[in-house]
């Protein structure tokens, strides 16, 4: 499968390196080049430079071949666009965006087009459940 992932900090860094290791082709793009620091030296994706709301970047990434699109980037703005785009704009199949504020998330998960993950919703989940709840 074919992965594009925005955003190579601690969740898109893990991730490239956890689908890379499962033998998907991996394209990461950050912004930062520092970020890519993040990435094991063994890792046999691609990295971009860029942001990843820019229709050219997200072409040097290879958005056109993409089987799946993850928004990962420490911005739910960001990851709301980006992810819009490559539905929308390039038609990828599966689109995930991680988006922090719960009400957006839902908003989001409504509209159908897009999955989402939440990590606060998650978190607040599974402290809940670990205090004997659920939330």
């Amino acid at each position: 499968m074919r992965v594009i992932i925005v955003g190579c900090g601690r969740l898109g860094a893990y991730l490239a390196l956890a689908l890379d290791k499962q033998n998907h082709l991996v394209t990461i793009i950050d912004r930062n080049s520092d970020s890519f620091n993040r990435l094991d030296p063994n890792f046999r994706g691609t990295m971009v430079l860029g942001v990843g709301i820019d229709e050219d970047v997200l072409r040097r990434a290879g958005i056109e071949r993409a089987d799946a699109f993850i928004a990962a980037t420490n911005g739910d703005n960001t990851n709301a666009m980006a992810a819009e785009i490559a539905r929308l704009v390039f038609n990828v199949p599966k689109v995930i965006a991680r988006l922090y504020d719960p009400i957006r998330e839902e908003t989001f998960r409504a509209f159908g087009q897009i999955e989402t993950v939440c990590p606060t919703v998650m978190s607040a989940n599974k402290i809940s459940e670990m205090l004997g709840n659920s939330a």
